[in-house]
């Protein structure tokens, strides 16, 4: 009996595996994402997408924290299926309108730029959902961060939800509002802590850190969790009655690099944003976040390695895989 068994076993491992490949590379109501989906049908798919990364990033060291963050925003609304990258069109407002977004989201010109590479290259097979979750791993990796297999072989929406990207995590929003809204799809604790390390690099506008340095909650009277010297200086680049679009890092330390630094800062009481502070001084952060934070800070190995699984799992928001339901767009701006 010994001697069948593991022949058989093997047999049986061997069907399975067919069977997952062949629902990888199918579209339908069961297919599943996986890292080789474009191997045989845009084999060059992920080294297109680097090039035009690297090329735009010469002349904006913005662009890939801006670009994960459009995958991030994507994601959070009707799951991951390029809806944020739609333009508005009659009978259909375009989720780049809606205030998380209108004059904040950007970097729509180089995911254009890579469409364009990618249908030249193969014309009609990777879908614009794909190129942003692509083009987030690199953004991180060429950035200093982790690396990770990106699952793929999601197809893009054919509606734009505006209403539903009102509710995006926003840079005010306390504790037990974030945890809710991570919650609501799936993400857990770590996830928000780890997803939040995406502030590690980046820029952000003086109208999101006014109220506190300012108005706290209605008191008119500074974050009393601000560092008192970070806020002088945040105060000095952000006056009362200032330019409220003026430009200030996220990470005042190592503001284009991936690293952990973000989550020192936040033990220092330098958090750039209520919504980072939150994670370690709100009082439901104890047992909670805090220690989160604290591991990341003391670690950026295990940082690293969570941020990789949470940009996994926050991929897996609901994609897009039903071709009755969705399409691989020409031009990620508007439908076929």
């Amino acid at each position: 009996m010994a001697s069948t068994s593991a022949p058989r076993a093997a047999t049986l491992a061997g069907v399975l595996l067919m069977v997952v490949v062949s629902l990888c590379g199918l579209h339908g109501a069961a297919a599943q994402l996986c890292e080789d989906y474009y191997d045989d049908s845009c084999p060059d798919a992920y080294d297109t997408v680097k090039q035009v990364l690297i090329n735009a990033h010469q002349s904006d060291t913005r662009i890939f924290a801006s670009l994960i963050r459009l995958h991030f925003h994507d994601c959070f609304v009707q799951g991951c299926d390029g809806s944020l990258l739609l333009d508005t069109v009659p009978g259909m407002q375009s989720e780049k309108e809606s205030t998380p977004n209108n004059g904040s989201a950007r970097g729509f010109d180089v995911v254009d730029a890579v469409k364009a590479a990618l249908e030249a290259a193969c014309p009609g097979v990777v879908s614009c959902a794909d190129i942003l979750a692509i083009a987030a791993e690199i953004s991180v990796e060429l950035s200093g961060g982790p690396s990770w297999g990106v699952l793929l072989g999601r197809l893009d929406s054919k509606t734009s939800d505006f209403n539903g990207s009102l509710d995006l995590p926003a840079p005010t929003d306390n504790l037990t509002v974030l945890q809710q809204k991570f919650s609501n799809l799936s993400l857990d604790d770590v996830d928000l802590v780890a997803l939040s390390g995406g502030h590690t690099f980046g820029r952000v506008q003086c109208k999101f850190v006014t109220d506190r340095l300012y108005n706290f909650s209605g008191t008119n009277m500074p974050d009393p969790t601000l560092d008192s010297t970070y806020r002088a200086f945040l105060s000095q680049r952000c006056p009362r009655n200032g330019n409220d679009s003026f430009l200030n890092d996220l990470d005042p330390t190592t503001p284009d690099t991936f690293d952990n630094n973000y989550y020192t800062n936040i033990e220092a009481n330098r958090g750039t944003l209520n919504s980072d502070q939150e994670l370690k001084s709100s009082p439901e952060a104890q047992g909670t976040t805090a220690p989160i934070i604290d591991q990341f800070a003391s670690s950026q190995d295990a940082f690293f390695a969570s941020f990789a699984q949470s940009m996994i799992n926050m991929g897996n928001i609901k994609p897009l895989t039903d071709p009755s339901q969705g399409e691989v767009r020409k031009n990620c701006r508007r439908v076929n």
